[in-house]
């Protein structure tokens, strides 16, 4: 925990930054989350930035952030293609993190050292728990890269039998198995051709990028379970609006980007407990917002 003064400033009177890093990164609706985090917490000198990163650039930028040329840096946010990448250019990474080789939250000490975490698995199972799933019987995952990863880690939390994963490259489909052996999950792969079948899992989890699962819309079971499309922009994807209009339960990629965003400003902060309803309330007003400017 950060030893933070009552005006938001560390002892050295220094003002506090952090970031999100990815690329693509600009649609990232983390600046508006976290410093609606910054203003309902009084932490008037923070300030939250977002910066176009891809695998070639990370290592320059991370550099940055140690030794005392970087005390002004609290933490980074990773999206995409970074949350492994980063692992070697850290000091260390958590036992969460190291459970899916996945970070996308980077937390720099007083000391300089830089140290990796996993709030997307907390993420899930807090944006799964506010909707009442806590338990199921089986599940199925669409997608097999890093977010993937975690959400089998959050469903050995919450679910008592098999998960079935499907990979749209057939090599991940092993490296998921292997996930799920040193997680404790039976996790079965499926050809993603034939995700169909797998739809009528009590709960659906898709890990994949905008679009990649719109080709389901119409395979969506007449009595669904719950969808939760960690998709956020654009909201409804096909998948989701379909399964809404089956009847089934659906949470989006703002139920994970608010969850898992509140634990990083819990981290990054010293916080005891993140504005989770300010941050819920700036996200959704986001797309509304870009809409009217769009028809001005």
């Amino acid at each position: 925990m950060h030893d933070l003064d009552p005006d938001g400033e560390f002892p050295d009177g220094g003002r506090r930054r952090a970031a999100v890093l990815g690329s693509p990164v600009a649609h990232s609706l983390s600046p508006l989350l976290h410093g609606a985090a910054y203003a309902a917490l009084g932490l008037e000198h923070w300030s939250y930035g977002r910066f176009e990163v891809d695998e070639r650039g990370l290592a320059c930028f991370v550099a940055r952030l140690g030794g005392r040329s970087g005390s002004e840096w609290a933490g980074l946010s990773l999206t995409m293609p970074l949350k492994r990448v980063v692992i070697p250019l850290l000091d260390g990474i958590t036992g969460r993190a190291a459970s899916v080789e996945a970070v996308n939250t980077v937390i720099r000490h007083s000391d300089g050292r830089l140290t990796g975490d996993n709030t997307d698995i907390p993420g899930m199972v807090e944006a799964l728990r506010e909707r009442g799933v806590t338990r199921v019987e089986s599940a199925t995952v669409l997608g097999a890269g890093a977010t993937a990863a975690s959400a089998v880690a959050a469903l050995a939390q919450i679910c008592s039998g098999p998960v079935t994963v499907l990979a749209r490259v057939p090599g991940r489909a092993a490296e998921l198995r292997g996930w799920g052996e040193r997680l404790g999950v039976d996790v079965r792969t499926e050809r993603w051709e034939h995700a169909d079948r797998s739809l009528s899992a009590p709960l659906v989890i898709s890990t994949t990028p905008k679009g990649a699962a719109d080709c389901f819309a119409g395979a969506v079971p007449a009595a669904p379970g719950v969808l939760f499309d960690v998709v956020y922009d654009p909201w409804p994807t096909a998948l989701a609006a379909a399964w809404a209009g089956r009847g089934g339960p659906v949470l989006g990629g703002l139920d994970l980007l608010v969850h898992q965003a509140a634990r990083q400003v819990e981290l990054m902060t010293g916080c005891g407990r993140a504005p989770l309803a300010a941050m819920r309330a700036a996200g959704t007003a986001a797309p509304a917002a870009a809409a009217a400017a769009v028809a001005r």
